[in-house]
């Protein structure tokens, strides 16, 4: 048992005054070294930790301690991890999933929030931070026609604070944008290192699909859309560099698969990607595992499998090694380093999530678009 948490059910009082006292002095969850204990507080008939990370079960029993109406349960968690979880709690046959009421630590996502966990030695990177020293870019809405899906479509552009007319840019093109402005705080990391340099200066446009797993799955449509609707537009409204070199294109998870594909597709006009997480669900023999959300998926990397080709000159590429989908990431690699990519492969301590995504972006952005680090001109 945690020696804190040996000492609060030590020191329990009938009426609770001794572990409300203790509670408040304590952080939540309880690190001790590699091992992490998690508490609940309250009348339960059972409670579980749910976290999504691969290898550990997908719920971990809490055991009731003596005399108290404390839970607890103690899990092992390398140096420098980073997960998020919630509670089950099962009260009279009902279930209900609950953030930890001890952590104020939260990390949120298009689907809600959940309670984070940071083991001994992870710490938020501070360029993630807003810096009153770095100066705001800015954003822009703005609506393109696209002939590919006969339809309206918003996009959100990013102009540096640098940014000036008469100057030509390098174009990122981010899935899931909007969202990674949300929940990996794009903006003030792209403020960030234009500000000390680690980055060139660039101009992005952030898509949002409204189908993203349908059109982010391996969809011929969505990889003309790119080249036929959004790059023509963003060449005729900003001043952008007119070489594949100078275009790279991002996303995460499902956004990582449309990346590739659409680089694989097009591979003349994309010099960089910038894949995290990759749904690169593949089936050597038999059927996959994944549900049939994964189908086209599926088809599509069979497929890069065989033929790679060279949909870029430069990659990067992250995963966290707590998700499902590391083997596919790391297996990807040589693939893509056999056809003379400049590829670099980072793993960390994280899974499936956008906070680990956003961790990754210092690295990821500086190495693709590296900023000149020792002058600029205004």
């Amino acid at each position: 048992m945690n020696p804190e948490l040996r000492k609060l059910v030590r020191k329990a009082a009938p009426d609770g005054a001794d572990i409300d006292a203790l509670l408040r002095d304590l952080d939540f969850p309880l690190v001790d070294g590699t091992d992490v204990t998690f508490v609940f507080r309250g009348k339960a008939d059972a409670v579980y930790l749910r976290c999504w990370v691969a290898g550990l079960d997908t719920a971990q029993p809490f055991q009731a301690l003596a005399n108290t109406d404390l839970w607890a349960t103690t899990i092992e968690l390398p140096k420098g991890s980073r997960i998020e979880y919630k509670f089950e709690v099962v009260t009279n046959g009902n279930k209900e999933l609950i953030l930890d009421p001890l952590n104020d630590i939260v990390a949120r996502d298009p689907f809600g929030a959940n309670s984070v966990c940071q083991a001994a030695g992870y710490e938020r990177p501070e360029w993630t931070l807003h810096d009153p020293q770095a100066r705001d870019g800015s954003l822009q809405s703005r609506k393109i026609e696209s002939s590919v899906f006969r339809e309206s479509r918003e996009i959100e552009v990013y102009l540096p604070a640098t940014f000036r007319k008469n100057r030509r840019y390098p174009l990122l093109v981010v899935h899931d944008g909007v969202d990674y402005l949300r929940y990996a705080e794009l903006k003030i990391v792209l403020d960030n290192l234009t500000h000390r340099l680690e980055m060139h200066p660039v101009i992005v446009a952030l898509i949002q699909s409204p189908d993203r797993l349908k059109e982010y799955s391996g969809d011929n449509r969505h990889a003309r859309f790119l080249v036929e609707d959004l790059l023509p537009f963003m060449s005729d409204a900003f001043p952008l560099m007119d070489s594949a070199d100078s275009r790279c294109i991002m996303g995460a998870s499902f956004g990582g698969v449309a990346s590739l594909h659409a680089a694989w597709r097009y591979p003349e006009h994309f010099g960089s990607l910038l894949l995290q997480s990759g749904s690169f669900a593949f089936s050597d023999i038999g059927r996959h595992q994944r549900g049939p959300v994964f189908d086209p998926v599926v088809r599509f990397m069979n497929e890069f499998r065989e033929h790679p080709g060279r949909p870029a000159d430069r990659i990067f590429m992250s995963c966290g090694m707590y998700e499902s989908l590391i083997y596919e990431n790391r297996s990807l690699v040589p693939h893509l380093q056999s056809k003379g990519v400049d590829l670099r492969f980072e793993e960390a301590r994280d899974a499936h999530n956008w906070e680990n995504w956003r961790d990754r972006l210092r690295v990821g952005l500086s190495w693709i678009l590296p900023g000149p680090a020792w002058m600029v001109y205004e």
